[in-house]
């Protein structure tokens, strides 16, 4: 079973890249489930339409998740209520429209669960994440309820990833930060067999500040005049992660970094 998760889309030049590339790169590395973070991705650099939701499931992805911009675009509030392939954070407040979690099947016959967590650190008002964390794995367990689990820790800071990444060894089959739009070099499987990487990184312009334009982004920092933030509109990068897992126990056999197109380095 090879899992391919992509970072968060950002804009319509994210968005371009993942609809040119990812048909191409589902057949090449012979993909079977695809999770991509899809928050950024509509044209203003925040939050997702039904559209762009439909255009990624066209193109072969699966799941879609989300962060802390889940909202920015009102019409989700009622789209995610009937759409089960996109999900919210599980530990936003309650009562909130939608789902975190959710058990999917795949065409070779295996059930993929897909979590979605937010960090509570520099992030919008959440409930306690390694508490909902510990409450989901009383009630759910890896091959008894899923054949597969794959985590979205969407997250500001390096150590509750970590953190979130060592709770759920053993007991899910990749652990991935979104977030902070920079794919980290330490994709590797953790002790007891979950495959984990701080950061996926963007699906973005690299060209950019964490894939808005550079220049305005820039006048921000200086306290020049500038407009409210925008996404570069340049060729993009995908970037994520790959793993192959075990259909016997659930767990990773291997998890490599995929950075294609764009600025990065080129994955094979």
């Amino acid at each position: 079973m090879r899992i391919l998760f992509l970072g968060d889309v950002v804009g319509s030049s994210g968005c371009k890249a993942l609809l040119n590339y990812l048909p191409d790169t589902i057949n090449k590395k012979k993909i079977d489930f695809v999770v991509v973070n899809g928050e950024n991705a509509a044209d203003q650099g925040v939050g997702i339409t039904e559209k762009i939701c439909n255009n990624m499931f066209s193109a072969g992805v699966n799941v879609i998740t989300t962060g802390n911009h889940i909202w920015d675009q009102k019409e989700t509030l009622s789209h995610i209520e009937k759409e089960k392939r996109l999900l919210r954070p599980e530990n936003l407040v309650k009562p909130s429209p939608g789902k975190g979690f959710e058990i999917y099947n795949t065409n070779n016959g295996f059930k993929v669960g897909v979590l979605n967590l937010m960090g509570n650190i520099f992030m919008k008002k959440c409930n306690d994440v390694f508490y909902e964390a510990k409450n989901f794995m009383n009630k759910n367990i890896l091959k008894e309820n899923y054949d597969f689990l794959i985590v979205d820790f969407h997250g500001e800071i390096t150590s509750e990833k970590m953190a979130a990444g060592h709770l759920f060894d053993g007991k899910a089959t990749l652990v991935v930060g979104t977030h902070t739009h920079v794919p980290t070099n330490d994709a590797r499987i953790l002790e007891n067999g979950t495959a984990y990487q701080t950061d996926a990184g963007m699906c973005g312009d690299y060209n950019s500040v964490i894939g808005m334009d550079k220049f305005n982004s820039l006048n921000k920092f200086l306290k020049k005049e500038s407009k409210k933030h925008y996404p570069a509109s340049g060729e993009a990068t995908l970037c994520g992660v790959i793993v192959d897992a075990n259909k016997n126990n659930g767990l990773a056999d291997k998890v490599e970094n995929f950075i294609y197109g764009g600025d990065l380095k080129n994955s094979d």
